[in-house]
């Protein structure tokens, strides 16, 4: 059924801090040339994404309701009353594409139930580009997002999503917090089968990115220090 309501733009963001139409399309600026009114996790980096993307846009003009581990559900649901009426809204994700490891997806799914047109727009999501860059399975793939901090825990993790890859021909995606990145690939290490296959996509997008694929045996000769760079684990035993 057709409606007056305005659409909401799920609009992706940048993986880390390098100038945003060099991993954005053009169709973004031109949304956000457009937009005025945004559910974002962080208002100030929201604000200087906005900035950056296009700069003559008045930030005085902008309003913003913030969506983060914080907001309350029931505080969601008047987020999308400025689509009901007549508006344009943006999701903004704090990094990479909204609603994929990512609140946003809350948000969408109040779109579809109140009749309101969700526009995913095209960008970079680090799940996927390590996907592609790791030579594993595209076909059947699985992300896990952060794993148990506990040792036990973690390894039994780790062991199910290797034995899920052997069983069901499935790549196993996961991520870490960056300071314990050392850490997970040590345990990685100590943990799977040698011939097992890891991927870590390190940096993606950034001039120091980092992207390598090796079994678990040549993971343990091999020198390499992730701590504090934001990475994606992929996972496949053949």
């Amino acid at each position: 059924m057709k409606n007056n309501f305005g659409k909401l733009y799920l609009i992706p963001t940048r993986l880390g801090d390098n100038p945003p139409l060099e991993v954005l399309p053009i169709s973004v600026k031109k949304i956000i040339e457009m937009v005025d009114d945004y559910i974002v996790e962080n208002e100030k980096t929201a604000r200087g994404f906005i900035k950056k993307v296009d700069s003559r846009k008045q930030q005085s003009i902008l309003n913003f309701k913030i969506l983060n581990k914080y907001t309350q559900p029931e505080e969601t649901q008047n987020f999308l009353d400025d689509c009901k009426n007549g508006k344009p809204m943006g999701l903004l994700s704090e990094a990479g594409c909204p609603g994929i490891a990512d609140p946003g997806a809350d948000i969408v799914k109040l779109a579809h139930e109140n009749n309101i047109q969700v526009v995913p727009l095209v960008g970079p999501s680090s799940i996927v580009l390590a996907l592609m860059s790791s030579g594993m399975n595209g076909q059947s793939f699985a992300f896990n997002g952060y794993i148990p901090i506990d040792k036990s825990e973690r390894k039994a993790t780790l062991k199910r999503l290797e034995r899920l890859s052997f069983e069901q021909n499935q790549t196993q995606l996961f991520i870490e917090t960056p300071y314990r990145n050392n850490k997970i690939i040590e345990d990685i290490c100590a943990t799977l089968s040698p011939n097992t296959r890891v991927c870590i996509a390190c940096d993606i997008t950034l001039p120091t990115e980092y992207i390598k694929t090796m079994t678990v045996n040549e993971w343990k000769h091999a020198k390499v220090d992730l701590h504090k760079r934001p990475a994606i684990f992929v996972i496949h035993k053949d």
